[in-house]
């Protein structure tokens, strides 16, 4: 008979056995999770060439027990140490060196193991797309349904093409990143896959912020949506009776070279009608409301009129900050007057502003580049003059009022045909200088995503004329020099800086050869040096990171 108290330590016995059962299985877990963790991050650490040598290795080795399976199963027994099958083919060789790996005339029959890359065309639709072993990847939760908020799989698409990065992996690989205190209080980002559209990384991507000049994605866009990269401004000289009266289509970049070329043809039609004598007049009545930006003068941008010579520049250069004229529409005018008089058309009086009447008769015509070409100058060097001309077009072609405001609703209604995340966007100008423009990383990635669009060729100015890293535009004194960055020459992206904010947004093509695009949006930082860095420190390590997991992880 069994007493209660030998009951008791029996019980108490097998408790204790469970509970250390219990602590001993997590201490196990613990471990796992632990050498997992560390395979990860030696594996992203590898070089892109190392990394195919592992994965080569292990597709052999796979391969080698697949056939040495089936080759075991149809060897039949064995006999005393040596498959029967296996003696019965050494009696009858036929003597063959067995140099030959090609196999049957056919070929190698395993899969090929090298894929290509890039975006492909058909394959935009897959957004949100299910599959693969994404694991862990932030969700978005703007509720835009656009996509974004979709898990990020291993999958890439079709066969034969490198699948894009891990959501964990480069959570693992960005956030340490995107954390650093020199970035400023707020930070927002988005990586997509520019083939499938898949969201890849989010953290506060549907977070709308102040762009800076990284707005003028989203105007270029709508300026190729709505007028074509074939499209030129046209700048008129036209004449009505002895008046003649320079009229403004809205080029920024006329020159004095092409105001020339218009002073001679219209003195070649003056002569022809026996007019030798002329009253000048400028019309800028293309564009409405104010020309004067928010931000007041300033040397970043002119006034904005429909009516201007290199951009109202009163020095050499064609980009970046210089001193400005107050009336563009005078300057360029007065350099009219000044080309028709050298052709021997003599003016009655300076030129005044006057509106052409519409049946005015057409004495010459200036076209300016194609708007591919105005996109790609406006994107490389932030030209914030182009820019607003951009949003002006937007809104000439959309039937809406070429101002401030009309140029912002003509912006937002063409990029809502394009099925982008619009939440929370504001376009107060076509530039960025204004701080209450509004939008998210997700937008800016999604119009990067769209402009990559083999379907989309006319978008295509957007991708060429964004910086490159170390070498162009507004990122031709970042990633060079001493530091060396490895980014240089590989990061293709779009600066925006205002005092306190700082963002980045462009493509880049991994180590794998994926081509990724991402937005980082930052404010509040204290040295914008020390945030430039950072922006590049990120951008940097996505086109160097081939960022998936190891074939050991899973």
């Amino acid at each position: 008979m069994c007493s209660r108290k030998g009951l008791v330590v029996v019980v108490d016995t097998a408790s204790k056995v469970r509970d250390t059962a219990n602590r001993a299985y997590r201490a196990a877990v613990r471990a796992l999770r632990t050498v997992n963790h560390r395979a990860r991050q030696r594996w992203r650490a590898t070089t892109p060439h190392e990394r195919q040598t592992v994965r080569l290795t292990a597709v052999a080795a796979a391969l080698g027990l697949v056939i040495s399976a089936v080759t075991v199963g149809a060897a039949g027994p064995w006999d005393s140490g040596q498959r029967t099958a296996e003696r019965a083919r050494a009696a009858g060789a036929d003597g063959r060196s067995g140099t030959d790996h090609t196999g049957e005339p056919g070929g190698p029959t395993a899969a090929p193991v090298l894929a290509a890359t890039g975006p492909l065309p058909g394959n935009r639709k897959a957004d949100g797309a299910g599959g693969g072993s994404g694991g862990g990847s932030r969700q978005d939760g703007d509720g835009d349904g656009d996509g974004d908020d979709a898990a990020a799989g291993t999958g890439g698409g079709p066969a034969g093409q490198v699948p894009p990065p891990t959501a964990s992996a480069l959570a693992d690989t960005l956030e340490p990143l995107l954390g650093e205190p020199s970035l400023g209080a707020v930070r927002s980002a988005s990586v997509v896959d520019a083939a499938s559209g898949r969201q890849l990384y989010t953290e506060r991507s549907g977070a709308p912020a102040t762009p800076a000049s990284t707005v003028k994605l989203a105007t270029a866009v709508a300026a190729l949506t709505a007028r074509g990269a074939d499209h030129r401004i046209t700048t008129r000289v036209v004449g009505e009776g002895s008046r003649v009266t320079l009229v403004g289509g809205g080029d920024p970049t006329l020159t004095p070279e092409a105001l020339g070329d218009l002073a001679k043809k219209t003195a070649g039609a003056l002569r022809k009608a026996g007019t030798r004598t002329v009253r000048l007049g400028y019309d800028t009545s293309r564009y409405r409301g104010t020309d004067q930006h928010p931000i007041g003068p300033n040397e970043n941008l002119a006034p904005v009129t429909a009516l201007m010579v290199d951009e109202g520049r009163l020095d050499s250069s064609d980009h970046g900050p210089a001193p400005r004229t107050d009336d563009p529409a005078g300057q360029a005018a007065e350099e009219f007057g000044k080309r028709l008089e050298a052709e021997g058309v003599e003016l009655a009086g300076p030129a005044k502003a006057h509106t052409a009447a519409g049946g005015a008769k057409r004495l010459a015509a200036h076209r300016s580049a194609p708007l591919g070409a105005l996109v790609e100058r406006m994107l490389t060097h932030s030209d914030n003059d182009i820019a607003e001309a951009l949003a002006r077009q937007t809104a000439l072609a959309t039937g809406e009022e070429a101002s401030f405001e009309g140029a912002g609703r003509a912006v937002e209604r063409t990029l809502r045909r394009l099925d982008v995340p619009l939440k929370g966007a504001v376009f107060a100008d076509g530039s960025g200088l204004d701080r209450t423009d509004k939008v998210t990383p997700a937008l800016l990635t999604r119009l990067l995503v769209r402009a990559a669009d083999p379907d989309r060729p006319e978008l295509r100015g957007i991708l060429t004329g964004l910086p490159v890293a170390g070498f162009t535009g507004t990122l031709g004194s970042r990633y060079g020099g001493e530091r060396g960055e490895p980014g240089a020459g590989l990061v293709r992206a779009k600066t925006g800086t205002l005092t306190g904010v700082n963002t980045l947004a462009g493509t880049v093509v991994d180590a794998d050869g994926r081509m990724l695009a991402f937005a980082f949006m930052t404010s509040g930082a204290k040295d914008p040096g020390a945030a430039e860095a950072g922006l590049d420190r990120l951008a940097s390590t996505l086109a160097n990171c081939g960022c998936r997991d190891s074939p050991s992880t899973g």
